[in-house]
């Protein structure tokens, strides 16, 4: 389900409680996770040592960090939501965060993005996104995260 273009940010207003996409995948490759890895400074063996990772890890390869998964909600975000005029795009935080699966190198993520909660405010539009980051072959999601974003106009 490609995302929503609106025209403005209280057009978002009538999509509360509604799924607004299903993104594309994107390919976690192991160049990803070692860059990931140095911008970071997270180089545990668990991330960056496919070998090791192979013979003692209990998911036998590398994993994709929690925090790569997590900052696609950008990318993911962008995807979903398309506002034609609006004035800038603030984040607010992160109010609930559940790392449930990994995400093995190699493999490919996508979120569905629902809009759940949205406030219309003097200056902006402040809405909280639900991201189920899902990888591609897998029945359960690897990340379930509400994301505050205030669309001002």
């Amino acid at each position: 389900m490609p995302g929503i273009t609106i025209s403005t940010p209280s057009d978002l207003l009538p999509h509360l409680k509604s799924e607004v996409a299903t993104t594309s995948y994107v390919h976690i490759s192991q160049e990803r996770i070692d860059t990931f890895a140095d911008v970071s400074e997270d180089w545990q063996w668990i991330h960056v040592d496919p070998e090791r990772a192979r013979r003692e890890s209990p998911f036998g390869s590398t994993v994709a960090h929690g925090f790569l998964t997590l900052s696609l909600l950008s990318r993911f975000l962008n995807e979903a939501v398309t506002v034609e005029t609006m004035q800038m795009l603030v984040s607010c935080g992160l109010t609930s965060v559940r790392l449930l699966n990994p995400v093995p190198a190699g493999s490919r993520v996508r979120a569905r993005v629902r809009l759940k909660e949205c406030a219309e405010e003097n200056e902006f539009v402040e809405a909280t996104l639900r991201f189920t980051i899902e990888c591609e072959g897998v029945r359960l999601p690897c990340c379930i995260a509400d994301w505050v974003v205030r669309y001002y106009r």
